[in-house]
């Protein structure tokens, strides 16, 4: 649906919201996006061949509604999207993200003044939902993205004139070294750099995430995470970057932990002492963070994650990335 402007100088804003098997936080995404106090946009959903409600949520709202039928993967989604969109700039976010109400107005406020430029947001550092691994996500998430100089932009939030978009070729189909669910972003970063597009990051410019995290998720998305970043950042050559989510700071920590667990197990153990306290400087940053938004007695519990159980499935997955790369080198497919 096209919405009626109220002036002449606003922006025509597409908004294009990817989904799979969302019927349980759909819903409440597109009445974030109906909710914005901007006039001038309309919303694209596309549904890649969810086997939920998620059609029929979206057909109760004012949207586009593209069926993909199959499942095609969440990069020819978004180009989906995009080929039916009208705007003059395109916004990318989640099925599980919430717009803010003034996104689409700093949004229209940058691309005024900036032509070959893509605008990139963050999550809210406290989520939608408020259990410990959904906080401790989103804190993590906002405090690592949020640089002068992004390495990438993620498509939780991410604006760009919809000629840029084409002209650079979208999102890729297939990453070989990598996931099109995991790392696409990076990679269509990495090659708007390439054409010329500047990367320009803005911390105000966020959305609340519906994590619905546990243990158990926390865990496994960490793994996945692990294991598609590191078979990207292998083939690429730069997999000591510190890149948004893939920070120094877990690096660091996942180290500190194969270290230290070698000296204990050689009888050593006491040396691990000065590892940690290097640790925890390297990570200051973070637990201020942490501290800032949930106070104390929440931050010993995520700095006791971060240094002692969340490496053990990025170590993991980076493992199992590696163990991979390996082969397709053997095979000269890299």
């Amino acid at each position: 649906m096209l919405f009626d402007y109220v002036s002449n100088e606003e922006i025509f804003i597409s908004i294009v919201i990817p989904c799979r098997n969302s019927k349980d936080t759909l819903r409440q995404c597109l009445e974030a996006a109906f909710s914005s106090d901007y006039n001038h946009f309309e919303v694209i959903v596309v549904d890649d061949g969810s086997e939920d409600d998620s059609v029929k949520i979206a057909g109760a709202y004012p949207v586009k509604l593209i069926e993909m039928g199959e499942h095609r993967g969440v990069s020819e989604t978004r180009n989906a999207g995009v080929d039916a969109a009208e705007g003059e700039v395109i916004l990318f976010i989640d099925s599980d993200c919430l717009l803010d109400k003034k996104c689409l107005g700093k949004i229209d406020d940058f691309f005024r003044d900036n032509k070959r430029k893509a605008l990139g947001g963050t999550y809210t550092p406290v989520p939608f939902d408020r259990t410990f691994f959904s906080i401790f996500q989103s804190l993590y998430v906002n405090y690592c993205e949020s640089e002068k100089k992004p390495d990438y932009l993620a498509t939780h939030c991410l604006a760009i004139r919809k000629k840029d978009f084409i002209s650079t070729g979208g999102f890729v189909k297939n990453i070989t070294m990598g996931h099109t669910t995991s790392v696409e972003d990076v990679e269509f970063s990495h090659r708007l750099g390439k054409y010329g597009i500047e990367l320009v990051f803005d911390p105000e410019l966020q959305v609340k995430h519906i994590f619905n995290f546990n243990l158990i998720k926390s865990l496994r998305n960490a793994t996945k995470k692990s294991y598609y970043w590191t078979l990207y950042s292998l083939n690429k050559g730069d997999l000591f970057k510190d890149s948004g989510a893939s920070s120094h700071e877990l690096k660091i920590s996942s180290s500190v932990l194969v270290l230290s667990a070698a000296l204990v197990a050689s009888g050593y153990g006491a040396l691990s002492l000065p590892l940690y306290i290097f640790n925890i400087f390297i990570s200051r940053g973070l637990i201020s963070q942490f501290n800032r938004y949930m106070g104390g007695i929440f931050t010993l519990k995520a700095m006791l994650y971060f240094y002692f159980l969340y490496p053990i499935p990025v170590i993991s997955g980076g493992l199992g990335a590696l163990l991979k790369y390996s082969m397709l080198k053997l095979r000269g497919e890299t």
